[in-house]
């Protein structure tokens, strides 16, 4: 079977730096849905359409077609009591940046620590691998069908049928970050 809209692909991966530091060997496959659902990188599933299992591609992914340039606006110092405790650098937090311009969406990121004081915390909102050209290899593993559900949910869903649990806490907080701790 092709590679094709509303297919489910299973892709082992390995994701290295563009001097082919590996970054990250997938002790897991990637499965996603295909056809534009935005479940991989755009410039991935352009990559794989139309293939079959058993294909196999090296390709490498400029910042802008992957997680972006790093933006030194997203970095920020709080004040540490606005943070729960215990806090140390790696931990990561959802959080609304702060906008002067209120049209923009306020969409929440996900901030990393990176350095705390007694009295200051600095919180980045940059994607770890934003502003890397990155180097792809991929092996297609599995083609399948999606189901209807699938399709409708525009994800894929767990060999039982079920969804990943979503996260969805409401706290209407303002440009707070959450106290509950992502990673």
């Amino acid at each position: 079977m092709k590679i094709s809209k509303n297919t489910v692909v299973t892709v082992e991966y390995t994701l290295s730096d563009a001097q082919g530091n590996v970054i990250e060997e997938g002790n897991e496959p990637m499965v996603y849905l295909h056809g534009g659902y935005e479940n991989t990188l755009p410039k991935i599933e352009a990559a794989l359409d139309g293939q079959d299992q058993g294909y196999q591609i090296e390709i490498q992914l400029e910042p802008e077609d992957a997680f972006g340039e790093y933006d030194a606006d997203l970095v920020k110092v709080e004040p540490r009591n606005r943070l729960p405790s215990p806090l140390e650098v790696g931990m990561q937090f959802e959080g609304v940046p702060d906008n002067e311009d209120d049209s923009e969406s306020e969409e929440e990121l996900i901030f990393t620590v990176t350095d705390v004081t007694d009295e200051k915390v600095v919180l980045d909102g940059n994607h770890p691998l934003a502003g890397i050209a990155l180097r792809f290899k991929l092996h297609v593993k599995e083609v399948r069908l999606a189901t209807e559900e699938e399709v409708k949910h525009e994800h894929v869903h767990d060999s039982y049928g079920h969804h990943e649990e979503d996260d969805d806490d409401e706290d209407g907080g303002g440009n707070e970050y959450r106290t509950h701790v992502i990673h």
